[in-house]
């Protein structure tokens, strides 16, 4: 009798503790997660939507007769294509890709497409993983995108190796859409520890940007290849936040209250000190851009910003109760948006008329404060005791710089993180007070209101 009176009162707790989570969730947007977070550049960001046209090009059966180009076109000479594979030349053992000589861009490209929902061999790749399977390079991967990131690597890594000793100047870019993201990330974190196979190529050639990746490394890994890797998401994208093991979520299609009522027990009992310190807990790979549109509360789009971090906590740790969860993964809408928000930035730029000089010195400064940024990171990876975090003056590809004295807190860490990417927005804020706009679009002295 006594444990039967006891039921209703863990009904109430449970009832409680759900409701809390449903209002945390309805009271939390996307755009919280990267307000801290500093403005990306034309410069760093520029890539992007050419990139993300490259994977939309994978789609297509004929280049030179295509039938689903954006606006503008794909932007590519298809006599620049050195290889397009489609599945029945990976076997199923990855997404179709192609190899890309960008003679305009100095880049020796290979794109990835993302998903397949009509291919088993897809799913089989996605679902080939569980937590705390597959280690490398002392973390944690997912499974099934390390098997076709090697298969990828394995097959074309002399081709690779030719194009990158013809072209001596050109970078290696490898890009990837969903499930192509998760596949170029791991290839990326393979290549790095096989230069050799690639002709000795420099660390500081290779990079790779994944669209809307999969959580595909853990904690440790995910900050310290972020001199390599950019990961790009779009507001509300459900992918980058998915905890669950895709596995369940798949068959909990049918029984889809069920996930639901676990992930809200999970969400709400789970400390976010023992989500980072679990090693088997995978997060999306490297430097992350979030493109923010819409904010809470407000219908319609609103001129899309593109914030940078390299976050060792809140790394997309929530998902997001939005009717654009699933629009926002769409490689269409993610170029769309990166197009409008680098076009901005380029006008922004404009207006403001830099000389060619101080654009060549912001990069220079650019490239010093992406590494503070990455040493801040792994410091903090240190400070918060992530499993297998380590931290080396000498890991990663930009120029050392200075270093302060010790290691120092994880709240200073934090705090000179913040400040110096915030002096370049008071900068911009400082020039919009002092000029405006003339009708020629030239910067002109503000009048003085009397």
């Amino acid at each position: 009798m006594s444990i039967l009176c006891g039921v209703p009162i863990l009904e109430c707790v449970y009832c409680l503790g759900c409701a809390r989570w449903l209002w945390k969730k309805c009271l939390y947007s996307a755009g919280h997660e990267s307000e801290n977070w500093g403005l990306a550049t034309a410069e760093e960001f520029a890539p992007v939507p050419r990139l993300c046209r490259l994977i939309l090009s994978v789609y297509e059966d004929d280049l030179r007769n295509p039938l689903w180009a954006p606006p503008g076109g794909y932007g590519i000479n298809p006599d620049w294509v050195v290889v397009k594979r489609t599945y029945e030349d990976t076997g199923g053992c990855a997404a179709p890709y192609m190899i890309y000589l960008d003679h305009d861009n100095a880049d020796v490209v290979l794109a990835i497409r993302g998903l397949n929902l009509a291919k088993e061999s897809d799913y089989a790749v996605l679902l080939d993983n569980k937590l705390g399977q597959t280690k490398f390079d002392g973390g944690y991967v997912h499974n099934g995108l390390l098997k076709a990131a090697k298969w990828v690597f394995d097959t074309e890594c002399e081709l690779l190796r030719d194009l990158v000793e013809m072209n001596p100047d050109y970078r290696l870019t490898f890009a990837g859409h969903s499930l192509g993201a998760g596949i170029v990330s791991l290839i990326v974190m393979h290549a790095v520890q096989n230069r050799d196979r690639l002709g000795n190529i420099e660390r500081k050639r290779i990079r790779c940007f994944a669209m809307a990746p999969a959580r595909c490394v853990s904690l440790n890994l995910a900050v310290r290849y972020a001199d390599v890797i950019n990961s790009i998401v779009l507001q509300d994208d459900f992918l980058p936040r998915t905890t669950t093991v895709l596995e369940d979520v798949y068959k909990s299609i049918f029984c889809l209250p069920c996930l639901l009522c676990l992930m809200c027990l999970k969400d709400t009992c789970t400390l976010e000190e023992k989500m980072l310190k679990d090693p088997t807990r995978l997060y999306a790979p490297g430097r992350l851009y979030h493109i923010v549109e819409r904010k809470p509360f407000r219908i319609g789009r609103f001129p899309p910003v593109v914030r940078t971090a390299v976050p060792v906590d809140g790394r997309f740790e929530h998902l997001v109760l939005s009717c654009n969860a699933t629009s926002d993964h769409a490689i269409i809408w993610l170029e769309r948006e990166s197009q409008r928000a680098l076009d901005l930035m380029l006008e922004k730029d404009r207006i403001m008329e830099i000389p060619a000089q101080q654009r060549m010195q912001r990069q220079e400064s650019l490239a010093r404060e992406h590494n503070e940024e990455y040493e801040a990171a792994l410091r903090r990876a240190v400070a918060l005791e992530i499993p297998q975090a380590a931290y080396s003056s000498s890991y990663g590809t930009f120029a050392e710089v200075e270093k302060g004295e010790g290691s120092g807190s994880s709240s200073g860490a934090r705090s000179s993180l913040l400040s110096f990417k915030r002096m370049r927005e008071r900068w911009d804020n400082f020039i919009e007070r002092l000029f405006d706009v003339d009708e020629s679009g030239r910067m002109v002295f503000k009048k003085s209101s009397t």
